[in-house]
């Protein structure tokens, strides 16, 4: 009885394929390199092109490599650093006006010659039965499917950039920058480009020359527009903006990364951005404005004690007005005061078992975050602000 199809059919491939294949690597990425060149007559005709032949080679190997990353497990053929080296491929053959069909020819040959490759490799080290090579050409057409895919991906980007969505998306990025669009012109410009849904929005400081590559690799997840200085990014909310895979894909970058606010507050977070690069200096990055906040609050930025406010209450909005206000006061002085109950209840004039009551309900709001010093501290300079301190007295209990 045949195997059932899989998405990930490499999860099936024998255990000592990479190990056979391995000490041949080096010479298959440069035998898979030049076929693929002089087999796709478009290529044929540009293979003295020094770049043209780095890029191809580069191509290889990064395949070849993650497909004997991918033997005998279950991942996703392209993480996105991989993903992004195929789409690279297929801007550049839509910028270069030539259609998708000699890449495609391309990869179809490199799926022959990785089949023949691998399939060999294993015979050297011993006999190979019929079901192995059939769950091996099943895992090299998966594979080479997905590199296709980015590519033809990576295309289509260039393409709809060529053809005036660039001119739309740069009209939204404008409109977020400037922050003084009437509320209805932004949402449907950012309708126009494929954003329906538009909410938080993430800027990312760039230096200029990185500008196309950011185009590219967040596709239609954000928008670029470049300012001279540098280059500005804007993502959309989604799981590309949040913090571990921005850390992970703009390493090295230079890049600064600023807080994630609503897009009316894009001008406030790009200007947070600017302030935390100031902070830094040079820094390989990515830098993380939010890492910042408190420094910049305690220079006088408004806006960096704005965010911080936004977050750190963000537990209690939910409540009643008079109930947030004495859960705020207690809070301010219990963190004032290290903890002390019986210095708290003297000083808002309550009772001892008040502030437990209370304490106990930003316990179950705030959990373990009353623990985290610097979180405490980060409390302590919002409430201060908020509350004017002193305190007022609160007498009446909850």
């Amino acid at each position: 009885m045949s195997a059932p199809v899989s998405a990930t059919p490499w999860q099936r491939l024998p255990a000592d394929l990479a190990a056979a294949m391995r000490p041949h690597l080096p010479s298959t990425v440069a035998a898979v390199a030049g076929a693929v060149t002089e087999a796709t007559p478009a290529f044929a005709g540009i293979a003295d092109d020094t770049k043209f032949v780095r890029d191809v080679h580069t191509a290889v190997q990064v395949a070849l490599d993650r497909f004997l990353e991918l033997v005998g497990t279950d991942e996703p053929a392209l993480p996105p650093r991989i993903r992004e080296v195929f789409v690279a491929l297929g801007a550049a053959e839509a910028r270069e006006d030539r259609g998708p069909e000699a890449l495609l020819a391309a990869l179809r040959m490199a799926a022959r010659l990785l089949l023949r490759t691998a399939s060999r490799s294993l015979a050297r080290l011993r006999p190979v039965d019929t079901e192995e090579l059939i769950d091996l050409s099943d895992a090299v057409s998966a594979y080479v499917a997905e590199l296709a895919a980015a590519s033809t991906d990576g295309y289509a980007l260039q393409v709809r950039e060529q053809a005036g969505e660039g001119d739309r998306r740069r009209q939204l990025a404008d409109l977020l920058l400037r922050g003084d669009g009437m509320p209805g012109a932004v949402v449907a410009a950012a309708a126009r480009i494929g954003w329906p849904d538009l909410d938080t929005v993430v800027p990312v400081l760039l230096p200029p020359d990185q500008a196309r590559d950011a185009r590219f690799r967040y596709g239609v997840d954000g928008l670029v527009i470049e300012r001279g200085r540098d280059a500005v990014l804007l993502l959309r909310a989604g799981p590309r903006a949040a913090r571990a895979p921005l850390a992970e894909a703009l390493a090295g970058r230079r890049a600064v990364v600023g807080p994630e606010l609503d897009w009316p507050q894009v001008p406030a977070a790009v200007r947070l951005a600017e302030l935390a690069a100031g902070l830094v200096g040079p820094d390989p990055g990515p830098v993380f404005a939010d890492d910042h906040l408190i420094p910049l609050t305690l220079r006088g930025e408004p806006g960096a004690l704005a965010v911080l406010t936004a977050r750190r209450l963000a537990p209690l909005a939910h409540l009643r007005p008079a109930q947030r206000d004495n859960l705020l006061v207690t809070l301010h002085s219990w963190l004032r005061h290290w903890g002390s109950r019986a210095e708290v209840a003297a000083e808002l004039f309550v009772h001892p078992q008040t502030v437990s009551y209370r304490l106990k309900r930003l316990r179950e709001l705030y959990g373990a975050d009353l623990d985290d010093p610097a979180t405490r501290f980060e409390l302590l300079v919002v409430l201060t602000s908020h509350l004017n301190a002193p305190p007022p007295r609160v007498g009446r209990p909850d």
